[in-house]
């Protein structure tokens, strides 16, 4: 059995002996995302350093559906089946008629968690760190995915940070641009 599926075991086998723990994972899954967007989304108008708190929130923003665009370049080339279409998982949650490879959970929180890394807030970045750690271990949890999908997540998301961090500069047209909405 591969190290993947070893592992997988050992996060879902869990599933459905703690009702606790799985509602909680399930939660986690389903408001992971949205709570750590809405997390970012009040630096728009925060009152001190206002140019550099709204540069860092359109980062994020621009991390977080960059590595969703990305993971659609990759589903061009790889179409995984879910863990639970193959009767690996025990699934928690709704099943989703995505492909499996890679997780745009994964991707979206840790593009929000490195971009703030990136960005030298190490206290709010490792905050989101642990909190897209959750829920990366949420999703294999609830059983929608393998460990390496989120681990493919975690790799376009931090592809997407630093291709956000090399090319949207403070001094940038676009910042400029933005920076001065509302």
């Amino acid at each position: 059995m591969s190290p993947d599926i070893t592992l997988l075991h050992a996060i879902n086998g869990l599933a459905g002996q703690f009702p606790a723990l799985d509602t909680l994972m399930i939660a986690i899954t389903r408001f992971g995302v949205p709570l750590m967007v809405l997390a970012v989304v009040p630096l728009w108008w925060a009152r001190s350093q206002r140019d550099r708190a709204r540069h860092l929130a359109a980062s994020a923003g621009l991390a977080f559906l960059g590595g969703l665009a990305l993971n659609q370049l990759v589903l061009l080339f790889v179409q995984r089946a879910r863990p639970y279409t193959e009767g690996l998982s025990h699934l928690l949650i709704a099943p989703s008629a995505d492909p499996s490879f890679p997780s745009d959970h994964a991707t979206a929180v840790t593009a929000i968690a490195a971009t703030f890394l990136l960005q030298r807030r190490f206290r709010s970045g490792g905050a989101f760190a642990l909190a897209a750690l959750l829920v990366m271990l949420s999703r294999v949890y609830v059983g929608t995915h393998y460990p390496s999908d989120v681990l493919g997540g975690l790799v376009t998301g931090c592809l997407a940070a630093l291709v956000v961090r090399g090319l949207y500069t403070r001094e940038g047209w676009l910042n400029r641009r933005l920076v001065r909405l509302l």
